[in-house]
């Protein structure tokens, strides 16, 4: 009986199957549905409900925290405050982080930057960012932006992702999810990541603050290298021509396709569409990457770092190339922000990696016709205290984090020009005006989208999750 049973391969298949395959099988009723919704088009999950003033977002991070006393938020008054310890009634018992938290005393350290009006608007801007200061009139500059965190990689995790807790998906993997790619044959989401000349020991970059999270992996940011190939792994194998990659691929997918029928796993499908992309993407990248056709007047335009792989200005370059080829979401990540000592000197190097490409891109998009319909958006994970950290003297201070204000600004579609929303106190401390959340940050952007943020959402673990949690307020002070 045994050996009838074990001739038998059917029988014998049966036996064979694992714990994980027989509970898998069982609920393939479930998984069928869950499936269903799960696969579902993007665009039949979160239609845009509202008018879409933007169809794609350059996100230019800032990662470190630019200090907004030293760029963007004018306080003249603090000049007769220099080294005078910053009041009681100002700082009212906030907490503040381990590098400071020490010192005996904390001491004002007003900015040695001079600062100058732009534009017909007259917004105050420092003088080491002219070029940004010459976007005044097609700008809104926030000056009240905040955030719960003090530290940087919970800061940057909460405004990528809308928790402070990682293992949540990005805000450009719930643009991919929302609302879908715009090109079969790029990525809907692109990350391009500099070093900045001013901190080269800043904070490090993970991959989860361009991940998916618990979304399904096919919407996870690809990051572009600047050095060796763009992509790891997209080149053919010596030996192995295109025909034969074909070949491969559609004998892989067979097999996938059979597993996908059997386990209902979304993540099956992603794998079949991913290799698909990658083939694709092996014409489509090499071309995009090749600035050689580009014209002289464009590089001078970017400057003089345009045609260096890998720094701001030639990533600046690149995200516009990208976005002419339609990618929804390109994010630029430029380290080197964290000045807790040298940073007047620091400060600058880094106004020079950003400031005239940051505006060239803006003024490049607005040539070609794009900048209507692209939504451009600088800034960082928080700004820097008043006080000193360490050492003060007339001509250099570091400044500490600081979460209770900072600032951002927005360009482009959808976007008022020559606005300014926010104000602060005498010491660029708190916030005294108009406050703005992360969260309601990212329910703008999503609302420029055409996307209420409050249904762009997704059931994991018996919740549905979204990307501002269960808060965030459009900014109706920022559209035009």
């Amino acid at each position: 009986m045994i050996d009838q049973l074990q001739s038998n391969p059917l029988v014998e298949r049966g036996l064979l199957l694992t714990r994980r395959q027989l509970f898998g099988r069982g609920a393939a009723g479930i998984g069928l549905a869950a499936l269903s919704d799960v696969m579902s088009s993007p665009a039949a999950r979160a239609a845009p409900s509202l008018p879409i003033k933007a169809k794609r977002v350059i996100y230019l991070f800032q990662s470190g925290a630019p200090s907004h006393i030293d760029l963007f938020d004018y306080k003249p008054q603090l000049a007769a405050q220099f080294d005078k310890d910053l009041p009681d009634s100002i700082r009212n018992g906030q907490r503040i982080t381990g590098m400071t938290s020490g010192q005996s005393r904390f001491p004002c350290a007003p900015t040695t930057f001079n600062f100058k009006q732009y534009g017909q608007s007259g917004t105050w801007m420092s003088e080491v960012i002219p070029h940004i200061g010459g976007l005044a009139d097609r700008m809104t500059l926030i000056r009240s932006m905040h955030t719960e965190a003090i530290n940087h990689d919970p800061a940057i995790t909460f405004i990528q992702t809308g928790s402070q807790q990682p293992g949540r998906p990005s805000i450009g993997a719930w643009m991919s999810y929302g609302l879908g790619s715009m090109n079969k044959d790029l990525p809907g989401y692109i990350v391009l990541i500099s070093q900045g000349t001013g901190n080269p020991n800043d904070q490090p970059l993970f991959g989860r603050l361009w991940g998916p999270g618990f979304l399904p992996s096919v919407h996870q940011g690809v990051k572009l290298r600047s050095v060796g190939d763009p992509v790891l792994y997209l080149k053919n194998p010596p030996g192995i021509d295109a025909s034969t990659r074909r070949q491969m691929l559609d004998t892989i997918a067979a097999a996938n396709r059979v597993t996908a029928s059997t386990y209902q796993d979304p993540e099956v499908d992603t794998r079949i569409s991913q290799y698909e992309m990658a083939f694709r993407m092996q014409t489509s990248v090499p071309d995009l990457m090749d600035i050689s056709k580009e014209s002289e007047s464009t590089f001078t335009a970017y400057g003089p770092d345009a045609k260096k792989p890998g720094t701001f200005a030639a990533n600046c370059l690149l995200a516009r190339r990208l976005l002419e080829k339609g990618v929804r979401f390109v994010q630029l990540f430029h380290r080197g922000w964290d000045q807790h000592g040298n940073l007047p000197t620091q400060l600058r190097g880094q106004a020079r990696d950003t400031d005239q490409a940051s505006a060239a891109l803006v003024n490049d998009l607005a040539q070609r016709g794009l900048l209507e319909d692209t939504l451009v958006v600088w800034g960082g994970e928080f700004g820097r205290t008043v006080y000193c950290q360490g050492a003060l003297t007339k001509d250099n201070y570091g400044r500490d984090h600081h979460g209770r204000c900072f600032s951002m600004w927005l360009a482009g579609a959808g976007v008022r020009g020559g606005n300014v929303i926010g104000e602060t106190d005498d010491f660029a401390y708190n916030i005294t005006k108009d406050p703005v959340h992360i969260h309601d940050l990212n329910a703008t952007i999503l609302h420029l989208m055409g996307v209420d943020h409050t249904r762009l959402t997704y059931r994991y673990q018996g919740r549905d999750f979204r990307l501002t949690d269960v808060e965030g307020n459009v900014v109706r002070k920022l559209l035009s």
